[in-house]
């Protein structure tokens, strides 16, 4: 006697794979819904092909760099930035360079980088490059797209827009390595202590915050300085093996007052959120844990010239080195795409040491 086996109809499976498909997109949907776009303002850590269309000698568009990821676009890296991984966490386009011709029309709507390599708080900041995007034109440029948006959509739908939004903001390193640090052609450090120098640059930046705010933005990251005094460029300076310890020392005021700030817009903007990024803290157990996070080359960039691969940074056709994953700089600048990806985690899933008071993933949420 064959015993007659029940089989589960097969429409069964179709319709759980149908469901599950359906929840997927819902998923996606709702968190497209959640965080629109992002529209970034900063330094050439995140500009991606701003600097291309100015008169700098600030630029990237040459390779090697790019050599994972599009080729060479103006990002200043080998590959992603921490910008292009958040996008993908947060389920969102890679914003549109302002400068590039092509960002217009609806694509605006996917985001969009104001980011300039060489600029920073300051408006003389920088300088020395040429052509440059300073945070108050950053600011001034994004009027402008605002401006090219309201001829597209209503106010209800453009206020709703931009306060799901999310902004990030990367300012600051360029107002030390390429003013405070350059006495030779900045008068900076002459007139100012490092603290009053900090808190100058505080009060420009909180100003042109509100500037954004004003404009119908609410939420904001902003990213502090990272260790300066311990990239390849500045190391080159310091006695063997060691980070140049008064670049990093002088950057306690800066990153303490930009966690106050938060702190004061959070209590005197209810419906706004602002984050503090602790870059130096993320980027200084990095340097210190090189092995935990899958390092093994803190010192040098993987491609540039001179002393720590840090005196002169890569040039056009360079050969970079081999096992990039273990670099934690590209140049002797800027962090690698491995080093990205460990600053885009940490300030979407990290603890409050890391990210004050939230993380972006909490942020996305309200």
């Amino acid at each position: 006697m064959i015993t007659m086996v029940k089989q589960q109809p097969l429409w069964s499976a179709a319709v759980l794979l149908l469901l599950l498909l359906s929840l997927q997109f819902s998923t996606q949907v709702a968190r497209s819904q959640r965080v629109p776009a992002i529209f970034c303002f900063g330094d050439s850590l995140i500009d991606d092909g701003n600097n291309n269309f100015l008169d700098s000698i600030a630029k990237s568009n040459y390779y090697p760099y790019g050599i994972d990821f599009r080729g060479p676009t103006g990002r200043f890296c080998n590959g992603k930035t921490i910008v292009d991984l958040l996008a993908e966490m947060l389920g969102v386009s890679y914003p549109q360079p302002f400068a590039d011709p092509g960002s217009t029309g609806s694509k605006i709507f996917s985001g969009v980088n104001y980011a300039s390599a060489a600029a920073g708080i300051l408006d003389e900041t920088g300088q020395n490059y040429g052509q440059r995007f300073s945070l108050s034109q950053q600011v001034l440029n994004f009027e402008t797209t605002l401006s090219q948006m309201r001829t597209m959509a209503n106010g209800t739908t453009l206020s709703r827009y931009l306060a799901k939004s999310i902004v990030i903001m990367v300012f600051g390193s360029n107002d030390y390595l390429n003013n405070y640090l350059m006495p030779s052609l900045y008068p900076s450090s002459y007139n100012y202590s490092p603290p009053d120098f900090a808190n100058l640059l505080l009060n420009h930046y909180a100003r042109q915050i509100l500037a954004l705010y004003s404009l119908g933005l609410r939420k904001f990251f902003l990213a502090g300085i990272g260790p300066l005094g311990c990239m390849p460029n500045q190391r080159a300076l310091a006695p063997p093996g060691r980070c140049l310890d008064y670049d990093n020392q002088i950057l306690g005021t800066f990153n303490e007052g930009l966690r106050a700030l938060v702190n004061q817009l959070n209590g005197n903007h209810p419906g706004s959120i602002f984050v503090y990024g602790n870059t130096y803290g993320i980027f200084g157990d990095i340097l210190n844990n090189p092995a935990t996070y899958g390092f093994s080359v803190v010192d040098r960039g993987c491609c540039g010239l001179g002393r720590n691969q840090g005196q002169i940074t890569c040039l056009p056709m360079q050969m970079p080195c081999l096992n990039r994953n273990e670099y934690v700089f590209w140049d002797a600048f800027h962090p690698t795409t491995a080093a990205n990806v460990i600053l885009a985690q940490t300030a979407f899933y990290g603890p409050p040491s890391d990210c004050y008071p939230i993380n972006v993933q909490q942020m996305a949420l309200i």
